[in-house]
Order: C-alpha cells, then sequence, then structure tokens
C-alpha cells in the first residue's frame, strides 16, 4: 500500500530545465514578468507561458496583474524551502554548473534567499544570535526570547509590527552553501530590509548577491560579534 502525498507530479514539473531556470530565478524575491522569465530561460515567450500555466497550476507559481503586465513570484515559504534544499543537495553532491560564475564567491558570502540573508555571513548572523539566547525551539518555528525582542528593538526592528504578518514569523532556513542554518520568516525579511535601510548592504542590480560596503560589514560584524573577516 503506498501512503503519503504523491511527489511524481511535483518532481516532474521542478525536474524540467526551463521551469527550473524560472523556479531559480524566482528564488531571488523579485516578481518577474513573463518576457523577462523567457529571457532568464532562453526560450520564446510562447514556450514560457506553457511552462508558467503548469507552474501556476501546481502552485508553485503565483501572478500578480498590474496594468498591462502580469508578475509571477513564487507561491510561498514552503516552495522557497523546497528548491533552497534541493540546491543544498545539489552542491554537497557536486551537481554544479559546468562554469562557475564570477559572482560565486559572493554568492557565497551573502545573497538573497526569497526575502532574507543566506550565505556565509547569514549563517554567523543565526549562530550569534542563538549564543546570545535569542531564540527557542517552538512548535512552529523559533520562538522570539525577551532577550531577543531586546536585541532586536535595538537594532531597530519593531518586532511586534513584523508580528502582525501573515506568515510564519521566526524560523531557520538550511543554507544551501554551508549546510548550516540562517535565519528566515518575517523577522529574517525584517532584519535584511533593515541591513538595507542603514546602507550597510545593497542588492546586486542582476543578481541575488548582496554587496556589504567596508564600513557596513565592520558594523554588522560589531553588532552580530562575529569573526574578523579574512
Amino acid at each position: 500500500m503506498r501512503e503519503g502525498p504523491n511527489i511524481v507530479r511535483i518532481a516532474a514539473l521542478i525536474g524540467d530545465q526551463t521551469r527550473t531556470e524560472v523556479l531559480t530565478a524566482l528564488i531571488g524575491g523579485k516578481a518577474l514578468t513573463a518576457t523577462e522569465l523567457a529571457g532568464v530561460a532562453g526560450v520564446t515567450k510562447q514556450t514560457i507561458s506553457g511552462h508558467l500555466a503548469k507552474l501556476i497550476d501546481a502552485q508553485l507559481v503565483s501572478v500578480e496583474s498590474q496594468g498591462r503586465h502580469r508578475y509571477f513570484r513564487l507561491a510561498d515559504d514552503d516552495v522557497v524551502q523546497l528548491l533552497e534544499s534541493l540546491m543544498g543537495v545539489a552542491h554537497r553532491t557536486g551537481a554544479v554548473r559546468l562554469r562557475s560564475s564570477p559572482r560565486d564567491p559572493a554568492m557565497h558570502k551573502a545573497r538573497v534567499c526569497y526575502d532574507h540573508l543566506a550565505g556565509e555571513l547569514s549563517v554567523q548572523i543565526y549562530e550569534s544570535l542563538l549564543k546570545r539566547d535569542a531564540f527557542v525551539p517552538g512548535k512552529d518555528g523559533l520562538v522570539l526570547t525577551v532577550g531577543g525582542k531586546r536585541f532586536f528593538t535595538r537594532v531597530g526592528i519593531d518586532v511586534e509590527i513584523v508580528r502582525l504578518q501573515r506568515r510564519n514569523f521566526c524560523r531557520a532556513c538550511l543554507d544551501w552553501s554551508e549546510r548550516r542554518h540562517h535565519l528566515a520568516g518575517a523577522l529574517g525579511a525584517a532584519l535584511l530590509e533593515r541591513l538595507m535601510v542603514l546602507d550597510w548592504a545593497k542588492r546586486d542590480r542582476d543578481s541575488r548577491v548582496v554587496n556589504f560596503s567596508r564600513a557596513g560589514e565592520q558594523a554588522l560584524r560589531e553588532l552580530f560579534r562575529l569573526p574578523v573577516a579574512r
């Protein structure tokens, strides 16, 4: 007797090269048009429309219309976690692209994982927060402690406003390049936004890379008591 959900359809959808390119592009958190996604995948707009229809039907991707344009994004956090997990397995087993990009070292250091910070720096931040006892395990993820709330307030994040969002407030996300966890959920997104508001970091226009200024990275390392940069 077969038990549990049937993953064949979802696996087949993600396993297609064109649809993989679409999903990977959307994990950067930006909503993209069909024309933009066709360019990323290297196919025609007619071809990408068929792939997008299948992804929407499977609830992997959602679409929003604004004027004459339709914008596509990943459906929810579950899809983000699924893709990050697959990237982690691919990285661990050596299934990497034949040609590495000049951005690869920067991607490993700091990048966007949908709407929160990922990469080496993000893992160090998360582990620093654990050492501060900022979180305790909870039924639906991580629970922010009184000390943790005090810390984020000092950083400039209104925790109670962030908590009102209709999504997971605070959870750990397995980082595909570091194979350790970083902070995700609404609180992780608020932290990345705060770092950019402080002008410590800016997102690369054409990729998922997050670039820290020299002063910004120094301030970040001091705030979270991170190791000195090599």
